[in-house]
Protein backbone atom coordinates (compact mmCIF):
# COMPACT_ATOMS: atom_id res chain seq x y z
CA UNK A 1 0.00 0.00 0.00
CA UNK A 2 2.97 2.53 0.69
CA UNK A 3 4.26 1.62 -2.86
CA UNK A 4 0.91 2.87 -3.80
CA UNK A 5 0.83 5.96 -2.00
CA UNK A 6 4.49 7.23 -3.55
CA UNK A 7 3.49 6.02 -7.07
CA UNK A 8 0.52 7.72 -7.20
CA UNK A 9 2.16 10.88 -5.72
CA UNK A 10 5.28 10.83 -7.75
CA UNK A 11 2.81 10.29 -11.09
CA UNK A 12 0.10 12.47 -10.19
CA UNK A 13 2.98 15.38 -9.58
CA UNK A 14 4.44 15.04 -13.02
CA UNK A 15 1.36 15.38 -15.16
CA UNK A 16 0.15 17.97 -13.25
CA UNK A 17 3.63 19.91 -13.55
CA UNK A 18 3.47 19.05 -17.00
CA UNK A 19 0.12 20.26 -17.45
CA UNK A 20 0.48 23.24 -15.58
CA UNK A 21 3.60 24.19 -17.57
CA UNK A 22 1.53 23.96 -20.83
CA UNK A 23 -1.30 25.90 -19.41
CA UNK A 24 0.66 29.03 -18.14
CA UNK A 25 0.51 31.55 -15.34
CA UNK A 26 -2.96 30.96 -13.58
CA UNK A 27 -4.12 33.64 -10.60
CA UNK A 28 -7.39 32.96 -7.82
CA UNK A 29 -8.27 35.82 -9.49
CA UNK A 30 -9.45 34.85 -12.90
CA UNK A 31 -11.25 31.70 -12.54
CA UNK A 32 -11.79 31.32 -16.20
CA UNK A 33 -8.09 30.63 -15.89
CA UNK A 34 -8.26 28.01 -13.32
CA UNK A 35 -11.20 26.40 -14.99
CA UNK A 36 -9.20 26.31 -18.23
CA UNK A 37 -6.03 24.96 -16.39
CA UNK A 38 -8.40 21.82 -14.81
CA UNK A 39 -9.80 20.36 -18.23
CA UNK A 40 -5.95 20.60 -19.49
CA UNK A 41 -5.66 16.54 -19.65
CA UNK A 42 -2.30 16.34 -18.01
CA UNK A 43 -3.79 18.44 -15.22
CA UNK A 44 -7.18 16.17 -15.38
CA UNK A 45 -5.00 13.20 -15.10
CA UNK A 46 -2.78 14.87 -12.48
CA UNK A 47 -5.41 15.59 -9.60
CA UNK A 48 -7.06 12.17 -10.72
CA UNK A 49 -3.86 10.40 -9.82
CA UNK A 50 -3.19 12.96 -6.71
CA UNK A 51 -6.86 11.27 -5.35
CA UNK A 52 -5.73 8.22 -5.73
CA UNK A 53 -2.45 9.06 -3.50
CA UNK A 54 -4.88 10.75 -1.17
CA UNK A 55 -7.12 7.02 -0.70
CA UNK A 56 -4.28 5.24 -0.62
CA UNK A 57 -2.57 7.69 2.10
CA UNK A 58 -6.09 7.59 4.10
CA UNK A 59 -5.69 3.52 3.82
CA UNK A 60 -2.18 3.43 5.20
CA UNK A 61 -2.86 5.47 8.28
CA UNK A 62 -5.86 3.35 8.65
CA UNK A 63 -3.70 0.52 9.62
CA UNK A 64 -0.29 2.38 10.43
CA UNK A 65 1.20 5.06 12.52
CA UNK A 66 1.73 8.25 10.62
CA UNK A 67 4.90 8.48 11.99
CA UNK A 68 5.86 5.38 10.32
CA UNK A 69 3.67 6.38 7.03
CA UNK A 70 4.75 9.83 6.28
CA UNK A 71 8.93 8.94 6.27
CA UNK A 72 8.45 5.86 4.31
CA UNK A 73 6.01 7.35 1.77
CA UNK A 74 9.16 9.88 1.22
CA UNK A 75 10.94 7.54 -0.86
CA UNK A 76 8.75 9.60 -3.65
CA UNK A 77 11.02 12.36 -3.53
CA UNK A 78 13.87 9.97 -5.05
CA UNK A 79 11.11 8.89 -7.16
CA UNK A 80 10.25 12.33 -8.33
CA UNK A 81 13.87 13.45 -8.68
CA UNK A 82 14.24 11.27 -11.60
CA UNK A 83 11.26 11.36 -13.08
CA UNK A 84 11.64 15.21 -12.96
CA UNK A 85 15.23 14.80 -14.82
CA UNK A 86 14.90 12.51 -17.04
CA UNK A 87 11.15 13.08 -17.91
CA UNK A 88 10.66 16.48 -17.78
CA UNK A 89 14.09 17.29 -18.11
CA UNK A 90 14.38 19.61 -15.34
CA UNK A 91 17.63 20.44 -14.11
CA UNK A 92 18.15 18.40 -10.62
CA UNK A 93 21.23 20.22 -8.42
CA UNK A 94 23.64 18.69 -6.51
CA UNK A 95 22.75 19.80 -3.71
CA UNK A 96 19.00 18.62 -4.13
CA UNK A 97 20.45 15.33 -4.62
CA UNK A 98 22.48 15.57 -1.32
CA UNK A 99 19.08 16.28 0.15
CA UNK A 100 17.00 13.45 -1.28
CA UNK A 101 20.30 10.88 -0.19
CA UNK A 102 20.05 12.42 3.39
CA UNK A 103 15.87 11.59 3.03
CA UNK A 104 16.36 8.23 1.82
CA UNK A 105 18.99 7.35 4.64
CA UNK A 106 16.48 8.78 7.36
CA UNK A 107 13.78 6.00 5.84
CA UNK A 108 15.92 3.66 6.42
CA UNK A 109 15.86 4.10 10.16
CA UNK A 110 11.91 4.76 10.21
CA UNK A 111 11.67 1.21 8.27
CA UNK A 112 13.66 -0.21 10.62
CA UNK A 113 10.93 0.18 13.83
CA UNK A 114 7.49 -0.96 14.23
CA UNK A 115 4.80 0.00 11.62
CA UNK A 116 2.21 0.23 14.40
CA UNK A 117 3.05 1.15 18.07
CA UNK A 118 0.54 -0.72 20.52
CA UNK A 119 -1.41 0.68 22.89
CA UNK A 120 -4.02 -0.83 25.37
CA UNK A 121 -7.45 -1.24 23.97
CA UNK A 122 -9.50 0.72 27.15
CA UNK A 123 -11.77 -2.38 27.10
CA UNK A 124 -8.67 -4.51 28.31
CA UNK A 125 -7.28 -2.67 30.69
CA UNK A 126 -7.99 -3.68 34.42
CA UNK A 127 -10.52 -1.75 35.79
CA UNK A 128 -9.49 -0.25 39.42
CA UNK A 129 -11.63 -2.20 42.00
CA UNK A 130 -14.47 0.10 43.38
CA UNK A 131 -13.54 1.85 47.27
CA UNK A 132 -14.51 0.13 50.30
CA UNK A 133 -17.43 2.77 52.06
CA UNK A 134 -14.74 3.03 54.92
CA UNK A 135 -11.75 4.54 52.52
CA UNK A 136 -13.76 7.01 51.07
CA UNK A 137 -14.28 10.34 52.52
CA UNK A 138 -17.96 11.70 53.32
CA UNK A 139 -18.36 15.28 52.21
CA UNK A 140 -21.60 17.11 53.91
Amino acid sequence: MLAGVTVFAAAGDTMLSHGMKQTGNISIHHLEGVVAAVLNPWVAAGIVLLLAFFASYMNALSWADLTYVLPATSLGYVLLALIARFVLHEHVSPVRWLGIALISGGVGFVAGGPALTTHPHPDTQDRAEPESASSRSLVS
